[in-house]
């Protein structure tokens, strides 16, 4: 055998359990399409994203909110080359950093088009193949296939990558349209739909169900919708895209809706769009029929929960598998794979994934929702706490949104925890490892918390599911 491991896909997935295995003794050798590490995320996923994120809400902020705390500013403007410039600046230190760390822990990596290939004796190796078409055929006892998810077409409107985008181009705009129409109201169209209304964009969100992030509590999904209105995004909520022609620079979107209330059909204008409803496992090149590879119903990479797929020493983890597709879910994955094939007790706690959308305010979430409590027949309680009593959020004048925790009505275990409002997504740690030890709302409550901080709000609301809340 050529190396212990091999892993097919530098993502966060794929690239933390390269290095969690070499921290372990095993010669590992990674792959990957793209000449660099990071996947998806870090190239044209999460981190760019934040950076876009991050320096659009710098602006909004200079234009709307600095006259709150006393700041007049005269005139702004964007350099959207400095401001893209930065963005890709962020991207190429982080994969330069994944770099070092192969090198340090003397990991492998290879760049090329990856498939598997059955061997003669019924055991399967990996080929690479490199820009100049050479083939390298590389073996392993362990093979790890952790090659992420792609955005999700639909036949109405193909990505041209110009004014009918994925996530990816919508990453990389020089200018912001005119009129930005988002197909879809999860997490990738609401942070990029927010990042071009901060830079002048007219956005509409176009979405089938009944409201935005499903996913999340639907208490969080109605405060972010009315809060995300109040900064200019229009919602067409109940519709779905039946198709678009274009004339010169200009789609025509055709709209319809998806219940019975809303039956008239609408035409929507604009000079970009956005489709953003969902991501498929990127299984591309793999040979995935060729080597019998068994796959679900919807196309992911069928695994137990070993992450063991149907072929001997073949395993699969992250978007390719299907769950939440998240980094940090994938990163858990291969920390777990491995450590197991290391002879340790590697696990994941699914119950305990922390979710995210970086809008602002933030919205995260970890455990169950209230109306999964309600499907699953749980007695259950909730606690709340509103922003607008903390002393920091008020101080700060970022007071919009609230803590909401769930827990067992006879034990008081924490079973959820959903917050809307500034620094959501920090604080959401707090919750989940409360939840991973299996703690109390009293136990939150009485655990001191230092003030003034935004923190202090989970405290609260802790102290309103098992008692009374203190400064409500």
């Amino acid at each position: 055998m050529d190396y212990d491991l091999i892993i097919i896909g530098a993502g966060p997935g794929g690239y933390v359990a390269a290095i969690r295995a070499a921290q372990l003794g095993m010669n590992v050798l990674i792959t990957d399409k793209r000449p660099v590490a990071g996947g998806t995320c870090l190239n044209v996923g999460c981190i760019p994203s934040k950076a876009l994120l991050h320096s659009s809400y710098k602006y909004w902020s200079a234009k709307n909110e600095f006259d709150k705390y006393g700041i007049e500013i005269i005139g702004t403007n964007i350099d959207f080359k400095k401001l893209i410039g930065q963005k890709d600046a962020v991207v190429k230190d982080l994969t330069s950093g994944i770099g070092f760390l192969f090198k340090k822990n003397k990991i492998t990596f290879v760049s090329g088009e990856t498939s598997l290939v059955k061997q003669n004796d019924g055991s399967v190796a990996v080929t690479v193949k490199d820009e100049k078409e050479t083939e390298k055929t590389y073996t392993a006892p362990s093979i790890i296939i952790a090659t992420g998810s792609k955005p999700v077409e639909i036949p109405a409107l193909p990505f041209d990558e110009i004014s009918i985008l994925s996530s990816t181009g919508a990453l990389s705009l020089q200018i912001p349209p005119q009129h930005l129409v988002v197909v879809g109201g999860g997490y990738i169209g609401l942070e990029l739909g927010s990042v071009w209304n901060r830079l002048g964009s007219q956005v509409t969100v176009v979405e089938a169900a009944e409201d935005i992030a499903l996913t999340m509590d639907r208490e969080l999904g109605i405060a972010l919708r009315k809060s995300l209105a109040s900064q200019g995004i229009s919602f067409k909520v109940n519709r779905k895209v039946l198709g678009a022609k274009k004339n010169g620079d200009t789609f025509h979107l055709e709209i319809t809706a998806t219940n019975e209330v809303l039956s008239r059909a609408e035409m929507l204008s604009c000079d970009a769009i956005l489709v953003a409803v969902g991501r498929k496992p990127c299984i591309d090149g793999l040979k995935v029929e060729e080597v019998g590879l068994t796959l679900t119903d919807r196309g992911f990479i069928q695994v137990d929960k070993d992450y063991k797929t149907n072929l001997p020493g073949v395993y699969a983890l992250g978007d390719v598998i299907g769950g939440m597709m998240l980094a940090h879910k994938a990163e858990e994955e291969g920390i777990a794979l491995v450590e197991s094939l290391a002879g340790q007790a590697g696990h994941v706690n699914y119950n305990v994934i922390p979710a995210v959308i970086f809008t602002q305010p933030e919205v995260a979430s970890v455990g169950i929702t209230e109306e999964e409590a309600k499907n699953q027949g749980i007695d259950y309680k909730v606690g709340k706490f509103p922003f607008a009593a903390n002393s920091l959020a008020k101080a700060l004048l970022h007071t919009e949104g609230f803590v909401k925790i769930i827990a067992d009505n006879k034990t008081d275990r924490v079973l959820g925890v959903h917050i809307i409002g500034a620094q959501a997504g920090a604080m959401i740690a707090e919750a989940a490892i409360a939840m991973e030890y299996q703690a109390s709302s009293e136990d939150i409550a009485r655990t001191c918390h230092a003030h003034p901080t935004y923190s202090e709000a989970l405290k609260e609301a802790a102290w309103d599911t098992f008692a009374t809340a203190l400064h409500k």
